[in-house]
């Protein structure tokens, strides 16, 4: 489906991250909030959920497009708070590395300030935030289809897994994503990384039960 020019989304807002809010706009729009749901109608922005809307690549057009879920997370947090200060973690890294078989219906972002849990307007999906410094994690870049942002490397998510299974609400997927990605995790950099973050028993306890 052809669109027309008046319809795409205009170049000065098209920059490394492809989720827009409409404050991000006031320089490009008096209105903002009826430009965009103009885009959305004419398939040039689709609402993630309420005031975040992802850039519909131009060869998806006309198509049912749904971005991955742990993109659409990344690109909400990274447009609130930058690129820099946030990661996918917990079950989103892990489902991110390969060690969760199935699409599940929440998200983990770790932030740097406390918010509320957010429903995404387009589809049954959560995204949860735990407030964490992210320059204190190990992370790995996370080049994803709305943009890139950061993610927690594998030895990471390992610790975070066994430490709280519970966040997600999928605490028996969680524990055996832990198993999973210990057998991939590099052992010196888990031990460190327990040692730096004060997760020695936790480790242990992985360990025992793997």
């Amino acid at each position: 489906m052809a669109r027309h020019a008046a319809a795409r989304v205009p170049s000065a807002l098209l920059r490394h991250l492809r989720v827009l809010r409409p404050q991000d706009a006031v320089g490009t729009y008096a209105h903002p909030r009826p430009e965009f749901a103009r885009l959305v109608r004419a398939g040039a922005l689709h609402q993630l959920a309420t005031g975040y809307y992802a850039v519909v690549p131009d060869d998806h057009v006309g198509d049912q497009w749904l971005p991955a879920l742990e993109a659409a997370a990344a690109g909400i947090a990274a447009a609130d708070e930058g690129i820099a200060a946030v990661a996918l973690m917990g079950l989103s890294a892990a489902r991110v590395h390969g060690a969760l078989p199935r699409a599940i219906g929440v998200a983990v972002v770790a932030a740097g300030r406390h918010r509320s849990a957010l429903h995404l307007a387009d589809r049954d999906a959560t995204v949860l935030f735990v407030r964490r410094d992210v320059t204190r994690l190990d992370v790995q870049r996370y080049p994803h289809e709305l943009g890139e942002g950061w993610i927690t490397t594998v030895e990471q998510t390992v610790l975070d897994l066994a430490a709280r299974p519970e966040l997600g609400g999928l605490r028996d997927e969680a524990e055996a994503a832990a198993r999973t990605l210990l057998l991939r995790a590099d052992a010196a950099v888990l031990d460190e990384l327990a040692t730096t973050q004060r997760r020695q028993a936790t480790l242990r306890r992985l360990r025992t039960t793997a």
